[in-house]
């Protein structure tokens, strides 16, 4: 989908496992913190700003163990921030804290050689630039390179001939972007082979090294040292690792929505038995489903379902890297006055700053109605009103709380970013091609496969397996917050075998 810079929604992303399998693919796991700034509040307006910024531009194997990527951070859930995880690249590696973006399809990072990025971070991490003269494993993408003629095939990428550098160009809608070249490098994994080994791992991935950034990419409140990108596109993080067999082919994350935030961003998929599915669209660039209804307290609302439909710039996306949901116009009348009906007996509708919100003096679990969206497959994704209602403050003594959906003028996208995303299992299946949710606390320990299919799994707390005994691995996820990067770790012993 369209992506914006470093803006709107913030996890600290953490790995915090990776499981091995006879067959030498691995699968890394991910917990992730959300990054707040304390006592500041941010406007709805600088929200919506953020995210107009993002969507107006279209961006586009060895024997392993557990991989742990640390991370650090608090939160606050009614703050803006930035979901970013720690990756480290190069001979010898450093570290970079680059945003998750499910939204694009690359991983870039600051070059050396930039003069316009920012030095210093109101996130208190510090910020790092990649100079390719001091790693010894670096190679430079020609524009005569075969995977240059694959790469410029998409809207992201140009060749300079001057140069004889594979090069791109992101621009942004609100003006702020980035230029720079691909390189291919190292991607490190710190494995963890046994209780007391661990081995230093690495995958040679393709990358960006920008360098020039502009507009808001400029400005030090959120800077990070990049982008990566878990598009579906070929260039992604996510695409280049499973071609390989480093990692399956799906992807799936748990976003903590309350308390102090955080959750699990898994590199392979999380089994839950209440998870339902939903296909995705065909020969999409990103994470477009079908959306087919919207229901509030229990009713269809009397939308035309043209209004979904996919095509072009139009249809229905999940994204992780949006703070809050977009709903085109056919559907968001409909939706606001069938929200208002159900409460306006007991609170005050009111426009602030342009947005509906209204003035609630009793519990907003209470008195709003529950909400359906409906797609393929008979799967509902059900919000509460903490997952479409933001809290604004208060006005004389009464709370305000404005709808977390933005009215989307004219055909366009409908967008669900993580204000209806958290406190779900989102799995992202690409070798099945569908996306499938289900509600749960993301604080606690989840069952995470350990291959594309349901032969061999990671299961939490007991020893539970579907395939081969001889090569399955047990392996306990947990949300960082709860056990200070505490692992378990067990090994299934079989024919003479230790895979682990």
């Amino acid at each position: 989908m369209e992506s914006r810079p470093l803006a709107c929604v913030g996890l600290i992303l953490m790995a915090a496992a990776v499981a091995a399998t006879s067959s030498g693919g691995i699968q890394s796991v991910m917990t992730l913190d959300r990054l707040f700034p304390f006592e500041e509040r941010v406007e709805l307006e600088a929200i919506k700003a953020r995210d107009r910024g993002r969507h107006a531009r279209i961006l586009q194997s060895y024997s392993g163990g557990i991989v742990d990527f640390p991370v650090g951070g608090t939160s606050d859930p009614y703050v803006v921030g930035l979901y970013y995880t720690k990756v480290r690249l190069g001979s010898p590696p450093r570290e970079f804290n680059v945003q998750i973006d499910t939204g694009s399809d690359i991983l870039w990072v600051t070059c050396s050689s930039c003069n316009s990025c920012p030095h210093t971070s109101g996130l208190s991490i510090p910020l790092n630039f990649f100079d390719a003269a001091t790693s010894s494993t670096v190679s430079s993408i020609s524009c005569s390179d075969a995977r240059c003629a694959s790469i410029v095939q998409t809207t992201s990428t140009e060749c300079s001939a001057g140069s004889n550098q594979c090069g791109y160009s992101f621009q942004y809608g609100d003006g702020s972007g980035t230029t720079g070249f691909y390189v291919s490098d190292l991607l490190y994994f710190d494995t963890i082979l046994g209780t007391s080994l661990v081995a230093n791992s690495s995958a040679p991935i393709v990358f960006g090294c920008s360098t020039t950034v502009f507009g808001d990419l400029t400005k030090s409140d959120r800077a990070v040292d990049g982008i990566i990108g878990f598009g579906q596109q070929g260039l992604s993080v996510i695409s280049q690792l499973s071609s390989r067999g480093i990692t399956p082919k799906a992807f799936s994350h748990c976003l903590k929505g309350d308390g102090n935030g955080g959750g699990i961003l898994v590199l392979g998929e999380i089994l839950d038995p209440r998870i339902i599915y939903t296909p995705l669209v065909p020969s999409q660039p990103h994470y477009n489903l079908y959306l087919q209804s919207i229901a509030v307290n229990g009713q269809l609302l009397p939308i035309d379902q043209a209004v979904f439909a996919t095509s072009g710039n139009r249809g229905t996306i999940v994204d992780s890297g949006t703070t809050l949901a977009y709903l085109v116009e056919g559907a968001y009348d409909p939706f606001v006055a069938a929200i208002t009906a159900v409460v306006s007996p007991s609170v005050n509708p009111v426009i602030s700053k342009g947005n509906q919100c209204y003035l609630v003096s009793s519990s907003v679990a209470e008195t709003f109605p529950l909400v359906a969206f409906n797609f393929a497959g008979r799967a509902s994704l059900v919000l509460r009103p903490i997952d479409y209602l933001v809290h604004m403050g208060f006005v004389d003594g009464a709370a305000m709380w404005c709808l977390g959906f933005i009215k989307v003028h004219n055909q366009g996208t409908t967008i669900l970013g993580d204000l209806v995303l958290k406190d779900k299992i989102f799995v992202y299946d690409l070798a099945r091609q569908r996306i499938g949710w289900a509600d749960y606390d993301c604080s606690l320990s989840v069952n995470v496969s350990v291959s594309s299919s349901k032969d061999e799994f990671v299961n939490a707390g007991q020893l539970s397996v579907n395939g081969s005994p001889s090569s399955s691995v047990l392996f306990k996820v947990m949300h960082k917050s709860n056990i200070a990067l505490m692992l378990y770790t067990f090994v299934l012993v079989g024919i003479g075998s230790l895979f682990f």
